[in-house]
């Protein structure tokens, strides 16, 4: 067991960890450290609870193991997937187990009877994947299907978008193997037969109550609030599995899972239909349901304007006429019957435009608006908005009038949010601007959410409708059950867990709806009093947990660390919530704390979460600051003096003309470990070779001068990389450019932009930098001359890092304008033509800054016109610039370069071009596997 001495505040009852360890011995998976009890302190949802312990098992005999040694010595535990609960499901006091890391394996599928059997910890899109290839699919699919977890999804009854046709989580559940509260392992199913004793008692319990139960459980099918006893029911055939799913961890521990997997029809259309307002749209579900849909969607024009403002106007196609929109799924055997049933529907729902949508490219763009909405809905508003009243659910006969009394209840409270939903079950979605930075904000979101839930059960409505009660809406269930049902609910508790030892403060005895709401917690700490703009900034991560998804099939970047190691503090969520704890003071104590110093050690300031968190993370600009304050005047490591200064030293050794002298330095056995090791760097990791004699931007300009160019004026900046050291990027840049008929010039005053800074934390060092680089491009830049870089990580700080450093400092967004990529700047120029390289395989590895900062857009679109087959990779080279150098990073670096770009490289076989722009991708592909990579400019000059 890890552990580390008690904290003086959220200290862990060392006594009852010790009785624990003791039970279950050495070696075992427990871990009281205060860096993962920071970690694992949140959920997706706005509370936070510090645990005394976190298990990992690393297998189901294990699991069994930690659950009885935790019963036994009286420890409250709480089973925890992916944590992307909303509502605080699994957070908890005492030991949480957390079932992603190592209970992750799909045991057996069988396609005959259409079953899969899982451990608790595997991922639905894992499952997906795996029934595919059998036509099959497991059938609810919620908007975090690429990371939330099957026993997670069962635990909360998760539902999603298409469960209109697929059904719940509960509806797909046909068996369970669970722990109870009393520690006996059960297997739960449908049937009476033979039962173990707590069944039975189970049974007589609801025998004694089917009253209740038939009028109050299960009156449709969003209420996911409270226990689902319906299910129990003779007539329903006493299924104990349905009933378990959505009990929260508050009755047992599952164990492995077997689900039921479907089909999907062989043909699809979709249905896009218009409305005058959201009302209006909710109201027409119950005349679109008649025509037997798969999924109803529901968003306004609010929603749409979010996606063009934030993701640019081609994120949003041509919409029905209106101001609210349904999009509709209609599935079936004949594509006929689908198309006639669609053309039925349009004309005969009311809309003030409906389009049948059968081509399924512009059906995945109008879903996308949709999802895309979806994650954007939480920082669309002026203030932060939050989860709380989150996915309340009514019968759909009353969406309508449901949706118009809410918008009223929000401005009764002077509230704001961008309610959306699946409106075909009734259920709805809102973040909301809960003021919980301010004093009394807790009390606000408290007498809202009773109104709230007055106003829903007003409606024979679910306080959840897919995400379970949690600490969210547990205390709202007297709301909308009878006090009979209450106490039946707390009677099923005692029978399970007679001692409240399974999520206690859920369901059943809740704890109020406002205590424990993380972001009150930071109303006094120094930091947020200090600096309340960093505070909020680092509190935007929701923890929804996008980044523990592998994205980079699609493109995406965020987080390679996470994705090398498995470890939560690797994740973009866990830095946050290390950092969030940081700022409230309680756990982790100040920007020294050895903990903060161990969750960013593996950040590779890829900026990956900038663009790929939902939310708008940038864990690298957080970093920078980070290290600012904690090496403030104090020594540095050595990397920060010989890597983060390698500009000073690079201009040094070609203002002296000692690249030769360097080189012997770097390359000689010997002299090159002495050197490696006074750095700081890896000795493992191979040093680059200075140029020797003058600078490249010295060479490039004396070859200009002497042939110049005629055209249209370029300015050519050369970043620090490009000039120091060996390569051709810069002349392959200029003989493309003279080739479109441009005259480049070379910029061959210093412009560093002090990246090397930034990244080190040396931000002083950096905006100094920036200032003097801004007095160099400014002229340039303000005299309508285009500058053209060729290292996107130094592009790249004209867009993001130089803004924040310099804020105020107009001329940052002078020279931002003025600056582009080399494909960015063809693609401006009419009449250009690029190469003919069909026959070639192109394997583009995106510099991290040029995807998530610049965008790759023009760059993918100048290859498209090459006619070559492009491979583009998502994810990081995983050197990062100084990172994969450092002494600590080369497994980490080695193991993300192997996620995606080394397997690529090696699939597309020795004749494939590669293509990177970034220094530092070009030095992983040639330290790893002895190729070399070309720049774009480079790429178009050789095949011209």
């Amino acid at each position: 067991m890890t552990t580390t001495a008690a904290n003086t505040s959220n200290a862990p009852d060392t006594d009852q960890l010790r009785a624990l360890d003791a039970e279950l011995g050495p070696g075992n998976c427990l871990d009281s450290s205060t860096l993962t009890r920071a970690l694992y302190s949140s959920d997706a949802s706005v509370y936070r609870i510090v645990p005394q312990a976190v298990a990992r098992p690393r297998s189901e005999d294990e699991l069994a193991a930690v659950i009885a040694a935790a019963l036994r010595v009286g420890l409250p535990i709480t089973g925890r997937g992916a944590g992307t609960s909303c509502a605080g499901n699994a957070i908890g006091r005492g030991l949480v187990i957390d079932m992603h890391r190592h209970l992750h394996t799909i045991l057996s599928i069988d396609p005959d009877a259409a079953t899969a059997v899982v451990q608790p910890g595997v991922v639905q899109e894992a499952l997906q994947k795996a029934a595919a290839p059998f036509g099959l699919r497991f059938g609810p699919d919620p908007s975090t299907s690429n990371r939330c977890t099957i026993g997670g999804m069962i635990g909360n009854n998760a539902c999603g978008p298409r469960a209109l046709g697929y059904g719940r989580s509960a509806d797909n559940t046909e068996s369970l193997e669970v722990i109870t509260g009393t520690g006996e392992r059960l297997t739960l199913g449908r049937g009476a037969g033979e039962r173990p004793d707590l069944l039975r008692r189970l049974d007589e319990l609801v025998d004694a109550n089917l009253a209740p139960i038939r009028t109050e459980c299960g009156r449709f099918t969003r209420e996911v609030s409270g226990y689902s006893l319906e299910h129990l029911l003779p007539e329903n055939g006493r299924d104990a599995a349905k009933f378990f799913s959505g009990s929260e961890g508050t009755l047992g521990i599952m164990t492995r899972a077997t689900v039921k997997l479907v089909a999907d029809a062989p043909h699809k259309t979709m249905v896009a239909l218009g409305y005058s307002s959201m009302p209006a749209a909710g109201a027409a579900t119950p005349s679109i349901l008649t025509f037997g849909p798969t999924a109803i969607e529901g968003m306004d024009r609010r929603l749409a304007a979010l996606v063009a403002e934030r993701l640019g106007a081609a994120a949003v196609p041509p919409l029905p006429r209106g101001d609210a929109w349904t999009f509709v799924e209609l599935v079936g055997e004949d594509p006929g019957e689908i198309a006639e049933r669609a053309r039925a529907m349009v004309s005969s729902c009311d809309a003030v435009e409906g389009w049948v949508v059968p081509d399924p490219a512009q059906a995945k763009r109008l879903w996308g608006i949709r999802s895309d909405a979806a994650g954007l809905a939480g920082v669309a508003l002026k203030n932060p908005a939050y989860a709380g009243w989150e996915d309340s659910a009514v019968p759909p006969e009353h969406l309508g009038e449901y949706l118009r009394d809410f918008d009223a209840l929000l401005r009764q409270h002077d509230l704001h949010g961008l309610p959306y939903g699946h409106f075909g079950e009734g259920c709805l979605h809102c973040r909301i601007d809960f003021p919980f930075d301010k004093p009394g904000g807790t009390q606000r979101y408290h007498d809202f959410m009773m109104d709230a839930g007055r106003l829903v059960a007003s409606y024979g409505g679910s306080m959840s409708g897919e995400h379970g009660d949690g600490r969210a809406r547990s205390e709202l269930l007297p709301l909308m059950y009878s006090p009979a049902t209450i106490r039946l609910f707390g009677a099923v508790k005692h029978i399970f867990d007679p001692a409240n030892l399974l999520n206690p403060g859920v369901i059943v005895a809740p704890e109020s709806t406002a205590a424990n709401v993380r972001v009150a917690a930071t109303i006094d700490s120094p930091l947020r009093i200090a600096d309340p703009a960093f505070t909020r900034h680092v509190h935007q991560c929701t923890g929804v947990g996008k980044c523990l998804a592998d994205t980079t099939a699609a493109g995406g970047v965020m987080c390679p660390s996470y994705q090398a190691t498995g470890d939560e503090k690797d994740s973009t969520r866990g830095r946050s919530r290390v950092l969030q704890e940081m700022i409230n003071g309680g756990l982790i104590k100040g920007w020294r704390s050895p903990e903060l110093a161990e969750a960013l050690d593996y950040c590779l300031a890829c900026k990956g979460c900038r663009r790929d968190c939902p939310t708008g993370v940038d864990m690298a600009a957080y970093k920078s600051r980070v290290l600012f304050e904690r090496f403030r005047h104090r020594l540095r490591p050595l990397s920060h003096y010989a890597m983060g200064k390698l500009p000073t030293w690079g201009r040094l050794v070609t203002s002296l003309r000692v690249g030769a002298l360097g080189n012997v330095f770097t390359q000689t056995p010997g002299l090159r470990a002495m050197v490696k090791t006074v750095a700081g760097v890896d000795l493992r990791r191979p040093m680059p070779r200075f140029r020797r004699g003058a600078s490249a931007r010295t060479e490039a300009a004396k070859q200009l001068r002497r042939r110049p160019a005629e055209g249209r004026p370029v300015a050519i900046w050369v970043d620090s990389f490009s000039d120091a050291f060996e390569g051709g990027q810069i002349l392959g840049l200029v003989a493309t450019l003279v080739s479109a008929g441009f005259a480049p010039q070379i910029i061959e005053q210093d412009a560093c932009c002090g990246l090397t800074w930034i990244t080190t934390g040396q931000l002083d060092g950096a905006r100094h930098h920036l200032r003097h680089a801004l007095d160099v491009l400014t002229p340039i830049a303000e005299s309508g001359t285009p500058i053209v870089g060729m290292e996107p990580s130094c592009m790249a700080v004209w867009r993001s890092d130089a803004a924040e450093l310099l804020e105020g400092d107009s001329r940052v967004a002078t020279v931002a304008h003025a600056t582009r990529t080399l494909a960015e700047l063809l693609g401006e120029l009419p009449g250009w033509t690029p190469p003919d390289l069909s026959g070639h395989t192109i394997v583009a590895q995106p510099h991290c800054h040029h995807a998530s900062v610049l965008g790759w857009q023009a760059d993918a679109a100048l290859l498209a016109r090459t006619g070559a087959e492009v491979v583009t990779l998502g994810g990081c080279c995983g050197l990062a610039g100084n990172f994969g150098v450092e002494k600590g990073h080369y497994e980490v670096s080695v193991a993300v370069a192997e996620h995606d770009l080394l397997p690529a490289i090696d699939a597309a076989g020795p004749d494939a071009i590669l293509l990177a722009d970034g220094f530092s991708c070009r030095k992983q592909i040639s330290d790893l596997r002895g190729r070399q990579a070309m720049s774009m400019g480079e790429l178009i000059a050789a095949h011209l």
